[in-house]
């Protein structure tokens, strides 16, 4: 039988020796497109080629594409586990032809290779069809139908609808017909009662799709109408966990040796065993496939957060984490603890794994304990709500409070179904999903976009100048306008820019497109489907018109300078801590630069100054920049430019050189170091573990914060008369300070003693208890009251009521103390009493029923507050 490596191999050299390029998977997690987080399908990183925004060669490639599907369109997330074949991240195996073959070449391949190669069975294997749409103008597929003639009887070729025979990237874009494989590996007496095509779409769990092959020849514009590609594209997709099920001879993915190795482990760490009870199988399940996609995504460079694809990969790990808690007994971290076998069964396949496996545990083990933590609290503020809906003779909990519970502490409400359930209450569930509606809506009108179609202007492809110059001579290609919020603006595609597209951290350029009758302000320059788009808030009256592309000089130029400085950072990181630091993210603006990278602890003041004495060292070589451009990525891996885990590379690169500062890179830069002036480093603070972030500044910002410092400096020696060693100074300061802090202390206690021994005098008898009431003279904090209070209660300890009204800060202060056996016998609570006269200050406070305090407004009533605190003793 083969293994799930073997096979992966087996179609990698299949499509080989059919002349396709076998190219690596693109990163799991997207970062260059707007309209993605995640790769979601195979397809994602050719759509600039199907787009015609990219050279297609090589026409036909091959690979195994990591993909994650939790969020949109292709919403798996609670499906999984719960049965055989849904995951979040799964493996497609896919072949593509750019122009080259089509539906023959692809759906003979396709047969080959499933029958010829892997052997299925034919008679266990399905094609469906697309029927036809009247509404699309568009028949059946009769072409796709003819050629599985070839292969299957046209008892196994089934029509398939729209919605399952009629692929489209979105809303807007590449689509069209697609034919569907399915497997039907049901057993012979369960065949024989029901015919497999039957069940072909039907969610059985034993007839399913493995293998879709597209056919892209449609564009899908705004106004919902098709327009033919500019050349036929074959996509094709197969899932692997499938694949290897069907090959294994498995009823679930999970029984193949893809999962089956991670559900061993769980077993044995958690000494439970799978198949005994769905519900602890589930929690495995879960489990197994969760770790997958959370490992592949620290491994890409995703941390989980509370914003976007960090949202996304944080709810999938609590997801895990509240699965193993709930179901398999783990209030510890534990799925960090199953990332060893993760990296022994995929990291040949996949060598980030293996190299980022510490931070991938560490990330993982930080984010387990932070929502352990998180489901502690929770419960505990569960455990109120419950005893307040019993207070209220309610047998449901409020909906609402559920929510906010959700929303607000992330306690996860089915959860709070079961802790619920197991005390006899029920959630209102209908008041929960109300709230969560509210939410979505909001979610949705914050995150809506209406886009019209490209308006063309003229053909052309556009061309980036933006490295050597920050002026050029432009048409507008096409442009289309954004409706986003309440904001409307326009898109512009040029057929030369200087303008750079935000990407690889640095943000866009801002400028003007100008000509003699008009200019047009450009507020910024994204990235999508690697187009240069730039952003306007007004169309050029004449959008035919020739302009000048006028990039704001200034900010570009800091912008380089910041991102030539980051190059230089991430070198000196690597000599002065070791060559495990890798970068992890980073942010290129023209005000300051972010760089995240790889690090244990936390980063000494002194290795600090290291790094910064290195930067600015080199930058005082103005060493010049080698650009290499265009150059064979081998080349340049020869040249020292290390690839980075998480990051798409193309057959040939731009490599950025500094001296020793040797990396990949598309953006912008100063022509030597020099150009950057000075920097300075202004932070070094944690991300999320085993991820370290510096914060810093160059050139003119890195001048004006010494100039500021300076201010501060000076400032401070004038205070300290223009002393020599104003370190010195500022000690010898603090030092008396504190000597006369004790003094003053010792004074006041001293005087609260003398103070309370005056109180304690003055104490009358009021039907046999001891009334203490006073003013106390003179500014006092209310510390020192409190103080007085408990001293004055030390020496009565029995039938007391002391009562002190007080000022600190011009403002009045009530405070009361009951002895312990006039709360017993009076039912005294001095929290009531202060609280009711409280008001006579203009003020409010409470506290326990031995003592309690009350802040105001107004000074003038206190008299009458002390009196009134007296009156309702009722003495």
């Amino acid at each position: 039988m083969m293994t799930a490596n073997e096979i992966r191999e087996s179609f990698k050299k299949f499509f080989e020796e059919k002349g396709h390029a076998i190219v690596p998977s693109a990163p799991m997690v997207i970062k260059d497109d707007p309209t993605l987080m995640f790769t979601n399908a195979g397809m994602n990183q050719w759509k600039d080629i199907i787009l015609g925004t990219r050279d297609p060669e090589p026409r036909r490639r091959a690979d195994s594409q990591k993909c994650l599907r939790v969020s949109g369109k292709h919403n798996d997330l609670e499906e999984v586990g719960h049965d055989t074949y849904h995951h979040t991240m799964f493996e497609m195996l896919g072949n593509w032809s750019f122009g080259d073959y089509f539906k023959e070449g692809a759906i003979d391949m396709a047969w080959e290779y499933l029958v010829d190669v892997l052997g299925l069975n034919p008679a266990d294997l399905y094609a469906t069809v697309f029927e036809g749409s009247a509404e699309e103008g568009l028949g059946r597929d009769d072409e796709a139908a003819q050629i599985w003639l070839k292969h299957l009887p046209a008892d196994h070729i089934i029509n398939g609808n729209k919605h399952d025979n009629f692929w489209e990237m979105g809303e807007t874009g590449p689509c069209g017909p697609c034919s569907e494989i399915h497997l039907d590996s049901r057993s012979a007496e369960e065949k024989a009662k029901v015919p497999g095509a039957q069940l072909v779409n039907k969610d059985n769990p034993q007839v399913i799709e493995i293998w879709n092959i597209v056919f892209m020849q449609f564009n899908r514009k705004a106004d919902t109408s098709l327009e033919p590609l500019s050349m036929n594209v074959i996509d094709t997709g197969m899932g692997f966990e499938r694949l290897v099920r069907a090959i294994q001879g498995k009823q679930s993915n999970y029984d193949t040796d893809v999962f089956r190795p991670i559900i061993c482990k769980i077993c044995e760490l958690s000494d439970l065993e799978y198949g005994k009870d769905e519900k602890v199988d589930v929690a495995m399940r879960v489990l197994a496939d969760h770790l997958r996609a959370i490992a592949f995504s620290i491994a890409d460079g995703q941390l989980p957060s509370n914003a976007k694809a960090g949202y996304v990969i944080r709810r999938i790990l609590r997801r895990a984490v509240r699965y193993a808690y709930t179901f398999l007994g783990q209030k510890e971290a534990f799925i960090c603890r199953l990332v060893p076998v993760l990296v022994h069964e995929m990291g040949g396949a996949y060598p980030e794994l293996p190299a980022q496996q510490d931070l991938i545990t560490r990330v993982i083990k930080e984010e387990e304990e932070s929502f352990l933590r998180t489901l502690t609290a929770g419960i505990a503020m569960l455990e109120g709500l419950m005893a307040e809906t019993r207070e209220a003779g309610r047998k449901d909990v409020d909906g609402t409070k559920a929510f906010t519970l959700f929303d607000t502490y992330g306690f996860p409400f089915d959860l709070t179904q079961l802790i619920c359930a197991e005390n006899g209450l029920g959630v209102d569930e209908a008041a929960f999903n109300v709230e969560m509606q509210k939410q979505k809506e909001r979610a949705r009108g914050a995150a809506a976009v209406e886009t019209d179609d490209w308006v063309v202007v003229s053909d052309g492809e556009t061309t980036f100048k933006g490295w050597d110059c920050t002026e050029h001579d432009c048409h507008i290609l096409r442009y289309r306008r954004v409706k986003r919020k309440k904001q409307t603006y326009y898109e512009l595609v040029l057929d030369t820019t200087p303008f750079y597209a935000e990407m690889g951290g640095q943000v866009g350029d801002r400028g003007v497109l100008t000509n003699d009758t008009e200019t047009i302000e450009i507020f910024d320059t994204k990235r999508e489907n690697n187009l240069p788009i730039h952003l306007t808030e007004t169309l050029p009256a004449n959008p035919a018109a020739g302009f000048k592309a006028v990039v704001d000089a200034e900010a570009r130029h800091a912008s380089e300078a910041n991102h030539t400085a980051t190059h230089l950072l991430d070198q000196a990181l690597r000599e002065v801590l070791g060559t495990h630091v890798e970068q992890k993210g980073s942010l290129v603006t023209p005000d300051y630069l972010r760089f995240d990278f790889s690090h244990f602890q936390k980063v000494t003041p002194e290795e600090l100054r290291q790094v910064a004495r290195i930067v600015n060292a080199r930058i005082r070589e103005d060493i010049p920049m080698q650009d290499h451009r265009d150059v064979p990525i081998a080349e340049a891996k020869q040249l020292g430019a290390i690839a980075l885990f998480g990051e798409k590379y193309g057959d040939r690169v731009r490599v950025v050189q500094f001296g020793k500062s040797v990396e990949f890179c598309g953006g912008c830069h100063v022509k030597s170091t020099g150009k950057i002036g000075f920097i300075r480093i202004l932070s070094e603070s944690s991300v999320a573990a085993g991820v370290r972030r510096i914060e810093a500044i160059t050139g003119r910002l890195a001048e004006e914060s010494i100039y500021a410092q300076e201010d501060v400096m000076n400032g401070l020696k004038a205070f300290f008369n223009n002393a020599k060693d104003i370190t010195a100074a500022i000690r010898k300061t603090i030092e008396e300070n504190d000597e006369l802090r004790k003094q003053a202390a010792a004074f006041v206690k001293e005087q609260t003693l003398r103070m309370k021994d005056k109180l304690v005098a003055s104490a009358r008898n009021m039907g046999g208890i001891k009334l203490v009431k006073s003013l106390v003279p003179g500014d006092i904090a209310p510390d020192v009251v409190k103080d007085l209070a408990f001293q004055i209660g030390a020496q009565l300890p029995e039938s007391t009521l002391c009562v002190l009204g007080s000022k600190h800060d011009d403002k009045p202060l009530l405070t009361v103390m009951i002895s312990k056996d006039l709360i017993a016998g009076k039912q005294l609570h001095a929290g009531n009493l202060v609280r009711e006269a409280a008001k006579l200050i203009k003020g409010g406070g409470g506290g326990a029923p031995h003592f309690a305090t009350a802040g105001g407004k107004d000074t003038s009533g206190l008299e009458a507050a002390l009196d009134k605190v007296v009156e309702l003793a009722g003495l």
